[in-house]
């Protein structure tokens, strides 16, 4: 017999609410641009939305760290990182899972679409998950689900189960994990044999409140302005068709319209329209409508320029920027916003990387894998872009120390990207760039 439910084959209840659901499935949706009746998606607002703000927030991103362990974690992690933030701004959160292996680690990404969430704790934190991964071998379709259960001694039990399945609508019959290559060194239920208090998974989650349902997940980006976009995706349809039957649409009787008797239509009726006219006056007549472009382009101006103010992006990023007049003050809010829309996501990647090296710290001391410290330290540097000029702040720096504000080695600590929190830090500044001070 075969199982059609996610819920029924964890055995357990996602705790997800069906709003939230219905949210997920429609971000992808306006995301991949998925037709649907009454909507043509080809602007592909969702998309541009994501790839703006993820190019702007990597534009000069880097990240390094003085130790190995540290540093090989970052490099092996690099690939994932556009990716998981991409992923996060879509479904309002996704998952990043270490896989350690004899030299170090490797990195999963696991979409939220692909997740449920069956426990949380009175701080909101995910303590009981499940995640879903599909595959094709062969003529049949493999489904792994793992479930990660967190307990109240702050210990992980791991519990993987995998289901075959003739087509693509089922999950069918769960067979034994070594029915994959892929699977066959899974155990069917680990419990570590320390508390490592975590799933053993970092999320990186989006920091807007959740404007679906009130509830502690996370929400895409452009979930305040999903329904400004699927207007703009009707507004392209009725564009689209008003040019369709702009060149000239024909009206004629209703009996022109009969199908013949092989059941084939004698008048396209998306062309030409029925009318139940008197019946001597018959025949056809073409009409030519005044094409409407000016009013469905102003509509979808404006309609760009609220998914711009609702999500907090700088004005021109889709609507067209030169459309109205603004103020400079106008200009520098515009401008503002839109600087800390992308601080944010920016501290959000940065947030999702330190709980991230903490726990393949952790890890790494469980399974024995390299040298990693007790307090891993790397520094990030998202460049001279938007969000600060370096040039200026240096000169801030400067003329804070000629104030007598702030020590010069905590400066040239910044300057330099050297750590300044201990006396033999500010030593080794000094030795390095104060020698007379040294």
């Amino acid at each position: 017999m075969g199982i059609y439910s996610y819920e029924e084959a964890f055995g357990g209840w996602d705790k997800t609410s069906g709003a939230m659901r219905r949210a997920i499935h429609n971000w992808q949706k306006l995301y991949y641009g998925t037709p649907s009746d009454g909507l043509d998606p080809c602007q592909r607002v969702a998309y541009s939305v994501v790839s703006k703000i993820v190019r702007t927030v990597f534009g000069e991103y880097g990240v390094t760290s003085r130790d190995p362990f540290t540093d090989q974690l970052l490099k092996s992690l690099a690939p994932l990182s556009r990716q998981a933030v991409e992923a996060a701004l879509i479904g309002g959160s996704c998952y990043l899972k270490p896989c350690p292996h004899g030299t170090g680690f490797s990195f999963t990404l696991i979409p939220r679409s692909n997740v449920l969430i069956f426990g949380r704790n009175s701080a909101g934190e995910v303590t009981d998950i499940g995640t879903v991964a599909r595959s094709t071998y062969g003529r049949c379709y493999y489904t792994l689900l793992e479930r990660r259960t967190l307990d109240n001694g702050g210990y992980l039990t791991i519990t993987n189960r995998l289901f075959r399945a003739y087509n693509a609508d089922t999950l069918g019959v769960q067979v034994p994990l070594n029915s994959l290559p892929d699977y066959e060194k899974l155990p069917v239920q680990y419990r570590f044999a320390v508390p490592i208090n975590s799933i053993g998974m970092v999320e990186v989650k989006t920091p807007m409140l959740n404007c679906v349902d009130g509830s502690p997940d996370g929400v895409s980006v452009f979930a305040p302005a999903a329904e400004l976009i699927a207007r703009i995706d009707e507004n392209e349809k009725q564009l689209r068709e008003e040019f369709i039957r702009g060149q000239s649409r024909i009206i004629a009787s209703r009996d022109l319209l009969k199908t013949d008797e092989q059941g084939n239509r004698l008048l396209e009726d998306h062309l030409f329209v029925g009318l139940d006219d008197d019946p001597e006056q018959v025949g056809i007549t073409i009409f030519s409508p005044t094409l409407r472009q000016t009013a469905y382009l102003e509509r979808k101006q404006e309609y760009l320029r609220n998914v711009e103010t609702v999500i907090g992006l700088k004005r021109g990023m889709l609507s067209d920027a030169n459309a109205e007049d603004r103020t400079a003050t106008e200009i520098s809010s515009s401008a503002g916003d839109y600087n800390l829309t992308v601080m944010d996501f920016q501290r959000m990647w940065t947030e999702a990387l330190e709980k991230l090296i903490a726990l393949c710290s952790c890890l790494a001391r469980l399974y024995k894998i390299g040298d990693p410290p007790e307090s891993p330290v790397f520094s990030v540097d998202w460049g001279n872009g938007i969000l600060y000029d370096e040039a200026k702040t240096w000169e801030e720096y400067r003329q804070m120390v000629a104030d007598g504000l702030v020590r010069p080695e905590i400066a040239l600590g910044w300057r330099f990207n050297m750590p300044a929190d201990t006396q033999e830090q500010l030593q080794a500044i000094r030795r390095k760039y104060m020698p007379e001070q040294a």
